[in-house]
């Protein structure tokens, strides 16, 4: 295993280089290695895996202090893993870490998310990577408990790496940490989020609309699931892996003939 010192971590989000989850997560990792974030320079959530193609990315150095150097980024969660690797770091880290988002990453959220976006970026490099979620929404949470969850879950990543291809989607409840019961392997919760779109009326008198939603959970009383975890007190570790491949659903497809 490196040393401390040769070891370096990238950290993004899709809050903003500024949200208090990001600086949450920076005091976690400074131990661990060396540091640099590169983040948006603005709230980039929703983003999933989208990329800048149709406007010039700027990088921007904010800050620079032992071990610890901070860029803001014009693009989205996904620019700033590929721009950090490809122009920022002179070599390839040894764990990149998204987060901590605010709001729930769980169930079918975790395919919208900007924060899991940039986890998976890094996991398609063959770098190990994990994204973190807090379940509160607010501006200046309490990140205590997310901060505990995250050492223990980060040491052993670095002392055991993460197969293949697969990354971590990590979510934690708003609980005090006495409250936690733990943290549960789980899958990914089959669920929805159901929207509804507001129409309303702009000063010109055109129309507009405004997204709002509720998220259901298809499968309520599956045990095995990140939503029940969450729900029954415990942060959910969901590996995700990059193969989209259904291969259970090739037998489906052996009767079909092509020419």
């Amino acid at each position: 295993m490196l040393k401390n010192k040769e070891r370096l971590i990238l950290i993004t989000n899709d809050d903003g280089y500024w949200a208090s989850g990001l600086n949450a997560l920076i005091e976690v990792i400074k131990p661990y290695g060396r540091v640099v974030v590169v983040a948006p320079e603005k709230g980039e959530s929703g983003k999933s895996h989208s990329i800048t193609m149709s406007l010039p990315i700027r990088l921007k150095r904010i800050s620079e202090e032992k071990n610890i150097t901070l860029y803001s980024c014009t693009g989205t969660p996904v620019d700033c893993v590929k721009l950090a690797l490809n122009q920022v770091v002179e070599q390839k880290p040894a764990m990149v870490v998204s987060g901590f988002n605010h709001g729930s990453n769980s169930s079918i959220s975790v395919i919208y998310s900007g924060t899991m976006g940039a986890v998976i970026e890094a996991c398609f490099n063959g770098i190990p990577s994990i994204g973190f979620s807090l379940l509160d929404y607010q501006e200046f949470p309490d990140f205590s408990a997310s901060q505990k969850i995250a050492i223990n879950i980060i040491e052993k990543v670095l002392a055991h790496g993460l197969p293949t291809n697969v990354c971590l989607n990590v979510n934690i409840p708003k609980l005090p940490f006495s409250k936690i019961k733990g943290i549960k392997l789980a899958r990914q919760a089959m669920g929805i989020w159901k929207e509804e779109f507001e129409k309303r009326i702009d000063p010109s008198q055109q129309p507009y609309y405004w997204m709002t939603g509720d998220f259901h959970n298809n499968e309520p009383n599956a045990t095995d699931t990140d939503e029940w975890a969450l729900t029954h007190g415990y942060a959910s570790v969901v590996p995700i892996h990059t193969d989209l491949t259904a291969y259970h659903a090739f037998k489906h497809f052996t009767s079909w003939h092509y020419e």
